[in-house]
Order: structure tokens, then sequence, then C-alpha cells
């Protein structure tokens, strides 16, 4: 095999756009269909809510336990389950967390009370455990420093994916499917976003290669420059040698507490935008399900082109920090405006924007933070604790609602926390270098 130096790449032949657009596209389709069904499993219970509710009797509070329940599985087992990374190699260990999760979440047609919903939400958030930080560890091991933030960005336009095309969907579903062979809409609805992803994950075993070396797809030389370029990007960082050191640093601890931060703002619309779209005064399911789309479908542009600057600019954290902002801006003017319904969308739409635009650009700090096999454990550690949000922030959300008696109060009390992550990344983070 050519070996290729960092200083010989200018006058090498390859060219790097072609080839990194190759394996983007070898890559990228795949797990971002795989990461929309992910997302859209964790959400799809807020487009069922108003039929869950009047079924099983449950209020706000006990909606948002239910919601949370997941977080609860998907917090204690995410760190142990990112070891299997390691062992198996991220296209055996994605298929194995895509075909349990899916079979748990079509389980969810078997829920028969609120217990049984905890239970299975719980049951959800076990199996599908481990999947982000493996597919972040995967990128990170194809692409460089220089592109990471482009690549997250693309992968990460499956979440407001899951949004823009999932809530259409949840809307027809729960429509016209009710009743359909004695079942109720919300029954399908689970069903139809579950069993796919059992088939998901098989091909995901089938296309994806363990590393670059297991590529038969790439030559001799397309390896060498790949694995040069990941070489010359490499944090000069000594490499963690225990899973324990890794969870132990300050730069875990700060990035933990940032992600929370993200990722409670992200939480707050993913379980209260359809139910904040109602109390409007928008009752039709399937109106309800295409207007949340356009908040997402926006910050699905949006990604594109802040991720495009972000990797231009390498200024990781003022691009951080605006979008945070701007989230932080979009919830206090979409509950002000609570009673205007196109006002309230358009502020929607800032928050939803700003909320997941921040997502990629995030993830390229603690991708270039960690390096070798503990940018998994790292990676697993700062998403463990920043889905503990999705523990916290459907409880909070609905307990507020339930006591003011409004629809929005919880939602409201979001946008002060945003601003302290923002004063937490101006103090703490540090640019990565490039």
């Amino acid at each position: 095999m050519k070996t290729i130096t960092a200083s010989a790449r200018d006058d090498y032949t390859l060219d790097e756009l072609q080839l990194y657009r190759k394996v983007a596209l070898r890559i990228l389709p795949l797990t971002m269909v795989c990461f929309l069904f992910s997302y859209f499993d964790r959400i799809n219970i807020s487009f069922a809510k108003s039929q869950m509710q009047a079924a099983f009797g449950l209020s706000d509070a006990a909606y948002g336990l239910a919601a949370s329940m997941f977080f609860v599985g998907y917090v204690l087992f995410e760190v142990p389950s990112s070891l299997g990374v390691r062992r198996y190699g991220a296209p055996a260990w994605v298929c194995r967390i895509m075909v349990s999760w899916g079979l748990a979440t079509a389980a969810m047609m078997f829920a028969y009370s609120q217990y049984t919903l905890y239970f299975l939400r719980f049951l959800i958030g076990v199996m599908e455990a481990g999947f982000g930080p493996a597919i972040l560890f995967y990128l990170a091991c194809w692409f460089p420093k220089k592109t990471l933030a482009k690549m997250n960005g693309i992968w990460f336009l499956s979440v407001p994916l899951a949004g823009a095309v999932g809530g259409p969907v949840a809307g027809m579903v729960l429509s016209a499917m009710d009743g359909v062979l004695g079942l109720a809409g919300w029954h399908w609805l689970f069903v139809i976003s579950g069993l796919p992803c059992v088939g998901l994950g098989v091909l995901v075993l089938w296309k994806l290669d363990r590393d670059i070396d297991a590529a038969k797809w790439l030559n001799a030389d397309e390896k060498a420059m790949l694995k040069a370029n990941l070489d010359h990007g490499r944090s000069t960082k000594p490499e963690h040698a225990s899973l324990w050191r890794v969870l132990l640093t300050r730069e875990v601890a700060v990035l933990a507490a940032v992600y929370f931060v993200i990722k409670m703002a992200s939480y707050g619309i993913n379980f209260w935008m359809p139910d904040l779209i109602r109390s409007s005064g928008i009752r039709d399911s399937l109106w309800i399900g295409l207007l949340s789309a356009l908040p997402y479908a926006v910050a699905c542009v949006g990604m594109i082109a802040v991720t495009r600057l972000s990797d231009r600019s390498g200024d990781r954290k003022r691009y951080l920090v605006m979008c945070l902002m701007a989230a932080a801006t979009g919830y206090v003017l979409a509950c002000l405006l609570s009673g205007s319904p196109w006002a309230m969308m358009i502020a929607l739409v800032l928050a939803t924007a700003g909320t997941f635009i921040a997502i990629p650009i995030f993830w390229t700090i603690p991708q270039s933070t960690f390096s070798g096999i503990a940018i998994a454990s790292g990676v697993a550690a700062v998403n463990s604790v920043g889905q503990l949000s999705g523990l916290v922030t459907p409880v909070m959300v609905g307990k507020i609602n339930d006591l003011s008696g409004t629809s929005y109060m919880g939602m409201l009390s979001i946008a002060p926390v945003i601003v302290l992550g923002c004063l937490v990344v101006v103090r703490y983070v540090r640019n990565p270098q490039r």
C-alpha cells in the first residue's frame, strides 16, 4: 500500500473531493434513514398524545412521565452499550440495536394501561442505547476534522426530517387508520414506525464496512488517502486508556452540561410542539402534523447552510452560541404569541432551527477533543448526560402546565436554561484545533 504523508497530499493526483463524495454516498444515506427512524421512534408519542390520553385517561404530567421513561432506559445503558462498538464494530452493533428497538417500538401497540406504557417506553430506551455514539464514532473513523461539521450536519438532518416527514405521516396514520382491523390509530403509528427498523438493521450489517481496511469498494490509494487525512487531523492529546478516565475528565463534564441544555431545548419542541399548536385553536390531527413539519423543514435548510459556514471558519463556539440564543428567543416568542397560530408558528421556526442547527455544530467539539476509541466512550458519556434532559423536560413541562393551567408556561421555563447554557459555552468551551 502506498503511504501518503500530509506534506505530499497536495501533489497527489487523487481528487479528495471526489473521494469523500464517494465515501459520503456510501455511508450517509443509509445512516440518515436509520437515524430518522430512531428519532421518530422517540417522538412519535407526541403525535399519539391526544388519542392515548383519551384511551388511558392520562394527565399532562402522566404523559410527560411516559415520554421520559424512554430516557431512563437510554441513559442507564448508553455507556455500557458503547462498549459493544469496540468489541463487535459499529455496523454489527448498530444492527443489533436497530433490530431490538424496532421490535420494542412495534410492541407499543400492546400497551393497555399507563403502567404498561411506561414499561414499554423504558424498554425502547434500553434497546436504542448506544446508537448515536456508534454512528458518530463511525463517521469520525472516515472523515477528518475539517469536514466533520458538514458530515455531522448532513447526518443530523435526520432529526428535523423526522419531524418534517414524520409529522404529516403521523397525522395521516392517526386519521386514516383509526379503527382499521379493530386497532386505534396510535396502535398503527407504533407498528408502522417500528417494524421497518428491523430490516434497516440487517441492511446496515450488509452494506457498511467495519473500517477503511475492510472496504472492498476502495482501492489501496484511496484507503491510504483517507488514513493520511485522518492522521493529519488527529488530536495531539493522548488517548485515554480506559472508559473511566474518559468519564472523569473536565471536558466530559463541561460538554455534557452544554449538551443537556441543547437536548432540553430539542425535547421541549419534540414532545410539546403538537400540543402547543393544538392549543392555538387547530384541532385536526392532519393539520397539526402538517404545521409541525414546517419548523423542522426550515431547520433542515439551516443545517446545511450554517454547518458549511462553521466548517469554513472553524469557529464552532461562535456559531453554537448564536444558534442557542436564536432558540431561546424563539421559545419566548412562541409562548408570548401563543394566541396567534401564525405568529406562534414563525416563533417555533426560529426556536426549532436554532436548536437543531446547534446539534451538529456541538458534536464537532467532542469528536475533536477525544481520540481513538475514546471518541466512542467520550461521546457516549456526553450523550448519556445530555439524554437525561429527555427524562427531566417532559415531566417538568407537563407538571408546570398542570399547575399553571396553561399549555405554554412549561415551554417558557426552558428559555432561561438555554441562556444559562450559552454562558457555559462562552466561559468554558474552547474551539477545537483544526
